[in-house]
């Protein structure tokens, strides 16, 4: 038997948690502010968990969460914050500062039972530790890692317990998923918030001068090296460095990032001094690093390195109850003013949450700006969106649907064709990303595109 202490304004709901938690053989403690629960503690015995509510009269739920986490007789204890309303900000802040979950009411007697039972074990197991120190939590106005789906509230507690590290994390998912702006949130929400925040794209950047952008060099190093240019590590000093597409960089380059990986300094080019780094790096990038490593073009050793902590960015597809919140968040930032602020017809809704959205959150941010900036009134309808079955009818009209008629090699040239053409479409354009939904090189999608061209001319 243990005591529980529930800290919760809402009468009835406090009551009702503290009759489950007797009825499962423990004594509850009820308090309804944070005051209030620090004048029971004193009055009580260690608590073997507490259920504390984010808004209460007073402190709210995570300044009485950062006050338990600063008593050296407290900060042990596991803590389930509850919320009737969860959004990234509370549910990444709970983490941030050590709560065990963060649940949204109401919750089930099964539920309550199953997670008394993991708290219990936790504190019984749990080690003594020291207070981590955390700062501020910065306001800003740059993008939120937006969701209600229970995906991706798994996400933003595995960021918000990452956020209280400064272990290297890798950010894995699909293209437009929202990888960068995870790794903006974790850097603000970090004891190194107050430190820069420091973007590489390694796809970007050509592999000669990859070297020179993340470590500097001297003067005179290179022809054209003019003056010393600081690279992005000493620049992310303090701070961040997040290395986006790491699985685009070339295999010469990975071992040299796997020496500053390890040993935390960096030697510019045309330099024989080494340099001291303190920076946090994000690594993120769509690929599978695994097969990868398995094919020789990745170093399994660098992968070990930066997969510390794992944050894998599900697709929209999977995150289907995310669809019609980020979808007002983007016409909310679209309006000028709340009364220019457009909205969407029910009609509109359905067909946003059955579309597929292979680019994810970016392809759905660019439809809603598209079809807001072009809709003729207030009121989004499906019609407004109807270039999204324009876009997926041309690209499946690509594939040849009477290829079995055809010679093989024939069939085969079409086929390849077709799915070059098709891979452009979705990648508009792009061809470093038609080239990665291939799963081909670039230099080999360049070949291919050749070989169509000179067909085509001979057709």
């Amino acid at each position: 038997m243990a005591t529980i202490l529930i800290i919760d304004d809402d009468d009835a709901f406090r009551e009702g948690l503290a009759e489950t938690v007797q009825d499962l053989g423990h004594t509850p403690l009820e308090a309804r502010s944070g005051e209030a629960a620090f004048e029971r503690l004193r009055e009580h015995d260690t608590p073997g968990c507490i259920f504390l509510d984010f808004r209460l009269p007073g402190a709210d739920g995570l300044s009485v969460l950062e006050s338990l986490r600063e008593n050296a007789d407290l900060r042990r204890v596991p803590v389930a914050m509850l919320t009737a309303h969860a959004t990234s900000d509370n549910t990444i802040g709970a983490m941030r500062l050590g709560a065990f979950e963060h649940l949204t009411k109401p919750v089930g007697r099964d539920e309550i039972a199953a997670l008394l039972e993991r708290m219990l074990a936790a504190h019984a197991d749990a080690p003594a530790a020291a207070s981590p120190a955390f700062a501020d939590e910065a306001r800003s106005r740059e993008p939120q890692l937006l969701g209600i789906s229970e995906t991706m509230r798994d996400v933003q507690k595995r960021l918000g317990r990452a956020a209280g590290t400064s272990s290297t994390v890798l950010i894995t998912g699909e293209t437009g998923t929202g990888k960068e702006v995870a790794a903006h949130v974790l850097h603000r929400a970090s004891a190194r918030a107050g430190g820069p925040f420091v973007a590489v794209n390694c796809a970007a950047i050509p592999a000669d001068l990859l070297e020179s952008e993340l470590f500097g060099h001297g003067k005179g190093a290179f022809t054209g090296a003019h003056a010393q240019r600081r690279g992005r590590f000493e620049e992310a000093h303090g701070g961040t460095l997040f290395l986006d597409e790491v699985g685009d960089m070339p295999l010469a380059m990975q071992a040299k990032l796997l020496r500053v990986v390890q040993e935390r300094q960096v030697t510019p080019l045309g330099a024989n001094q080494t340099i001291a780094v303190d920076v946090r790096i994000v690594a993120a990038t769509h690929r599978d690093l695994p097969a990868m490593v398995a094919a020789g073009t990745f170093r399994q050793d660098l992968l070990y390195r930066l997969d510390v902590i794992p944050l894998h960015m599900p697709p929209l597809r999977e995150r289907v109850a995310d669809i019609l919140p980020l979808a007002e968040h983007f016409l909310s930032t679209l309006a000028a003013s709340p009364e220019t602020r457009k909205h969407l017809s029910s009609d509109a809704q359905r067909l946003l949450v059955t579309f597929g959205w292979r680019g994810n959150v970016r392809e759905l941010a660019n439809a809603v700006e598209r079809a807001s900036a072009l809709a003729p009134g207030a009121l989004l309808t499906r019609d407004d969106f109807a270039f999204l079955f324009d876009t997926a009818a041309s690209v499946n009209d690509a594939i040849p649907a009477s290829l079995a008629e055809l010679p093989l090699n024939d069939a085969l040239a079409q086929l390849e064709r077709a799915l070059i053409v098709r891979a452009l479409a979705l990648a508009d354009g792009h061809r470093a990303e038609a080239a990665r939904r291939l799963g081909i090189s670039r230099q080999s999608l360049y070949t291919r595109l050749a070989n169509v061209d000179s067909s085509n001319s001979g057709d």
